[in-house]
């Protein structure tokens, strides 16, 4: 730890919490555009047919704009509203945890890929997490 860390422990606090809310916003922007423009990508990693699953290509795409919205929300929100979008962003991914390890649990998803899809959004409610205690610290 250098001095100016020693002056300002809060910066680095802020920067970390940035760095999440950043990283977090572009996970979100690059997999929501994925699942809207290529949402077969994404059906085949789950080993089905983009040609035979259409409700799945349809899904994907509608939450595919969702997500690129919400990821957009985490870049130019600020206050009490980036707080609220912090929030609701813990409590999709932690959601999205569960039902992740859902899927790898009953052996409808196979499990390499159920094992990367819980880390996956694992790692996300972490990085909501950090973003949200540290926007909350500071506002």
């Amino acid at each position: 730890m250098d001095a100016t860390e020693l002056q300002h422990p809060g910066d680095k606090t802020a920067r970390i919490g940035r760095v999440a809310r950043y990283a977090l916003a572009g996970i979100r922007i690059v997999n929501g555009a994925v699942a809207l423009t290529a949402p077969s990508v994404i059906v085949r990693k789950f080993g089905e047919s983009p040609a035979s699953d259409n409700a799945a290509v349809y899904g994907l795409r509608m939450f595919g704009i969702r997500t690129v919205v919400l990821g957009a929300d985490l870049l130019v929100l600020s206050g009490a509203a980036l707080r609220r979008a912090l929030g609701q962003a813990i409590i999709i991914h932690a959601s999205d945890t569960a039902a992740a390890t859902a899927l790898g649990l009953s052996g409808r998803v196979r499990r390499p890929w159920a094992i990367a899809i819980t880390l996956i959004s694992a790692a996300n409610t972490g990085l909501a997490v950090t973003a949200y205690l540290t926007e909350r610290s500071e506002g």
